[in-house]
């Protein structure tokens, strides 16, 4: 696989640390995107390191930001790599994902199916999260719908930054390591992480059958970065990869996914007498197979339905900015392109030993966008504005199926292309007063439907969902009103906000029965989404920390003729309500505990409102013991109460389930 060449690099690279130390060192800044004008006007969350580390897995870690999923209530230990795309406010949950995810300016989002595969985001890896809800325009671009999240990768330089060793219940084993060194005027920073798990069968007794089968899962990514500087100029070359394979929960079907990245970034910061500017280029190169069955009556057994055996995918693309300022006034210029590229290659239609017929399906798109947003900050008032425009085209779209034996054509159908220009803007307005403050906000976004929503026909146990090629790009108009305060102990942030979707992409029920369920990607119509949402954190004393967020949405869909059936409905996987909370305590020293739960809602499986997955509760436990000064041993419960979660559930109303209590104990080194 591509990734373990990245894996191989990283690995040399952390060996050698003890001797790279001996050279001497030159501080180098890393490169980083510039820091959007005006962002204090919009709702923000800021995750630092210690709140990333919380968790294995980089969503898991991120939950309590209000409103923040992937698709379903599965976390990335056990979800489908073509359910990991993630959105924010609970507007209309997406397997494709409706938030853009960004390391360091490069879309961390799969060029094919829009998808984040999390186990190629280590914790160890990462510095900060920016959570931006709204839609993005500005610098953000196409993908950010419902939001953007912005990761900072680490640049510590002075050896080990982090080490981490675990392992625990449902024969699960991870490790993961980040490192920073400097070679003269170069400094190189690495990581790497792998992690197994034997994992859990998904469906409970009586449903439980013999077709029942573990979620089981084997990851690995790693990355190495080098920064330079010259003639006051920083550089930055970076490259990553990963590499996993995960059960499906029933015989035969199973996934896999591997990719592998590179970035090259200039950047020149601003100073007092001259402007900034940054130049980027990117590819990602990624890989899918999948396998799927229906499923027998009572489980007994399953039937091949289809082998999803290469889905290869590159996006290429680059962005480049310019910013500064004149007194008061900030100000940033810029413009970004991606194009992606991807196939998917299947053998269908079972003949009793083997598949009789081959499938492809895939095209190409692009999208490419010219920015400029100014703020004006005199410290008490900030004023911001900005506009977008964006080309977005699709063409080589194609479905071709033949006979696996002969090569005879079954069908086969070449989509005209299609293009536009989408125009989107956002401008906001922030008052403070010594330390409480005032926002408000209006915004506009676009997201364009995914090559795999485009193209790709796809079985899933029983039910079916065919693709679109006459979709067209997602549309999201919004306004919120923000309030908070800082006082130090006590910070809080709320704040209500107004969201339409408009022509959203889902999966509409064209027929069902029990025996399964036929659905077809549509422009829905519109959604509408009214909802509030918050944060507070509360230092009883230095020892004893408390906070918590709520996030509440009612989400409705209007839909178009083609659709009628949906009016009024709540769009699929999208809760109504969602409660977080947390405990810290310092009773001693060495020693920290910690507790946090999360509730949510009622949410329902399809788009009819028919199959109801009830309200959760999960309620996570950590104590972490000092063992010296860099050395800490943890254990670590999660789902404490053993809380039977519904992740999904079938036509014949069998549920999946989220994993059982596990525990974990481990090792973490932090420097």
């Amino acid at each position: 696989m591509r990734a373990q060449y990245a894996i191989v690099i990283a690995a040399a690279a952390l060996a050698a640390s003890p001797a790279w130390a001996q050279v001497e060192q030159v501080t180098v800044t890393a490169t980083a995107p510039l820091p959007p004008v005006g962002q204090a006007a919009f709702s923000t969350v800021t995750l630092d390191s210690s709140v990333l580390s919380s968790s294995d897995r980089l969503d898991d870690a991120m939950e309590d930001v209000p409103g923040l999923s992937l698709f379903r209530r599965s976390s990335s230990l056990n979800a489908n790599a073509t359910t990991q795309g993630v959105s924010l406010r609970a507007i209309a949950p997406s397997g494709a994902g409706r938030a853009l995810v960004l390391l360091d300016g490069v879309p961390m989002n799969d060029p094919f199916g829009g998808w984040v595969i999390w186990s190629a985001l280590p914790w160890e890896d990462l510095a900060s999260a920016e959570v931006v809800r709204g839609a993005g325009a500005g610098p953000y671009g196409a993908g950010a719908l419902t939001g953007t999240i912005s990761l900072d990768e680490r640049s510590d330089t002075g050896g080990v930054s982090v080490a981490d060793l675990s392992g625990g219940s449902l024969g699960t084993y991870r490790a993961g390591a980040a490192d920073g060194m400097s070679l003269g005027k170069v400094e190189v920073f690495a990581s790497a992480s792998g992690e197994r798990s034997d994992g859990w069968i998904p469906v409970l007794p009586p449903d439980r059958g013999a077709a029942d089968n573990h979620l089981w899962l084997d990851a690995g990514s790693a990355s190495v970065r080098a920064d330079t500087e010259f003639d006051g100029i920083l550089a930055s070359a970076r490259i990553g990869g990963y590499d996993e394979a995960r059960g499906g929960g029933t015989s035969y079907v199973n996934s896999s996914a591997d990719g592998l990245n590179e970035s090259i970034t200039l950047e020149r910061p601003a100073e007092a007498d001259r402007f900034g500017w940054r130049l980027q280029a990117y590819s990602i190169e990624s890989g899918f197979t999948n396998t799927s069955a229906s499923i027998a009556s009572a489980r007994a057994f399953t039937t091949p339905a289809n082998d999803q055996y290469a889905t290869p995918a590159l996006g290429i693309g680059g962005n480049a900015a310019a910013a500064g300022s004149i007194g008061d006034f900030r100000w940033e210029v810029g413009g970004d392109v991606r194009r992606n590229s991807g196939e998917s290659r299947e053998l269908y239609f079972w003949g009793g030993t083997a598949f009789n017929n081959r499938r492809r399906s895939g095209g190409q798109q692009i999208v490419a966008g010219l920015y400029a947003e100014g703020a004006y900050d005199t410290g008490d008032w900030l004023l911001t504005a900005g506009a977008r425009g964006d080309y977005w085209a699709d063409a080589q779209g194609h479905l071709v199926q033949t006979v696996r034996t002969t090569g005879a054509l079954l069908s086969e159908a070449d989509y005209p292309g299609r293009n536009g220009v989408v125009p989107t803007g956002r401008a906001g307005v922030r008052r403070n007063f010594d330390g409480f403050y005032v926002r408000a906000a209006a915004y506009a976004g676009f997201r364009p439907p995914s090559l795999n929503e485009l193209y790709r026909p796809f079985r899933v146990g029983n039910n079916t969902t065919n693709a679109n090629a006459a979709l067209v790009p997602e549309k999201l108009y919004g306004t919120e009103l923000g309030l908070g305060q800082d006082k130090g102990a006590f910070t809080w942030d709320a704040d209500v906000f107004w969201n339409q979707l408009a022509d959203a992409i889902a999966n509409v029920t064209i027929s069902s029965s029990t025996s399964g369920t036929v659905y077809q990607r549509q422009n829905a119509g519109d959604i509408d989404a009214v909802g509030a949402e918050g944060e507070a954190q509360l230092r009883l004393s230095d020892t004893l920390r408390l906070q918590g967020a709520f996030s509440v949405t009612d989400a409705r869909v209007h839909p178009g003729a083609a659709a009628a059936q949906l009016a009024g409905k709540r769009p699929a996987q999208a809760p109504r309500m969602t409660l977080t909370g947390g405990v810290s305590w310092r009773p001693m020293d060495r020693l920290s505990l910690d507790a946090d739960l999360r509730f949510e809602g009622k949410r329902f499986e399809d788009d009819l409102n028919t199959l109801t997955l009830g309200a959760a509760f999960k309620l996570d436990l950590r104590a972490a013991w000092r063992l010296r000064d860099s050395l800490s041993a943890y254990v670590a419960v999660d789902n404490a109460t053993d809380a039977d979660i519904a992740t999904a559930e079938a036509t014949n109303f069998v549920y999946s389930y989220d994993a059982p209590r596990t525990f974990e104990v481990g090792l973490t080194y932090a420097p």
